[in-house]
């Protein structure tokens, strides 16, 4: 049995890792496997701002690929927070009654659901205005070297 309130905390807190996949879809689900991947380049992409500084090109390339799989997973855990107990059951449990307990919603639920929508929102946002910043900024560098 799935229960809806532990899946929708592995998204949120293990999301990036593949954590919720695997307990959905087993060790075989292939998107499990390849969340890492997002997760490890931005996680570079902070190494490289940590050791060449806000300047580095690939940093604001990389970077928001760490807030996006974030931001996705905490999308994750809302959707699967919000999903009405028959809809889950009938996709997770399908041996269980519509209204069986793990697909019930509770206020381990509910909190997951309101972290989710704080950091997730933070993860995008900041992703979205770090990697226009510095892109904008690259452009004015460039035209600046460009006029000179």
């Amino acid at each position: 049995m799935k229960n809806k309130t532990v899946a929708a905390w592995l998204a949120f807190v293990g999301g990036p890792l593949g954590l919720h996949r695997f307990y959905l879809h087993g060790k075989g689900d292939l998107l499990g496997w390849l969340l890492p991947v997002p997760t490890a380049l931005g996680l570079y992409g902070l190494e490289r701002v940590q050791q060449n500084g806000l300047d580095d090109l690939w940093s604001w390339v990389l970077i928001p690929l760490l807030g996006f799989t974030m931001a996705g997973c905490a999308l994750n855990a809302i959707v699967y927070g919000l999903m009405t107990p028959e809809k889950w059951n009938a996709r997770f449990n399908p041996s269980a009654s519509k209204d069986a307990a793990p697909g019930r919603t509770n206020w381990f639920t509910i909190g997951v659901i309101s972290l989710a929508l704080l950091v997730g929102t933070t993860a995008l946002m900041s992703s979205l205005v770090f990697s226009f910043q510095r892109y904008f900024e690259y452009q004015i560098e460039e035209a600046h070297k460009i006029s000179q």
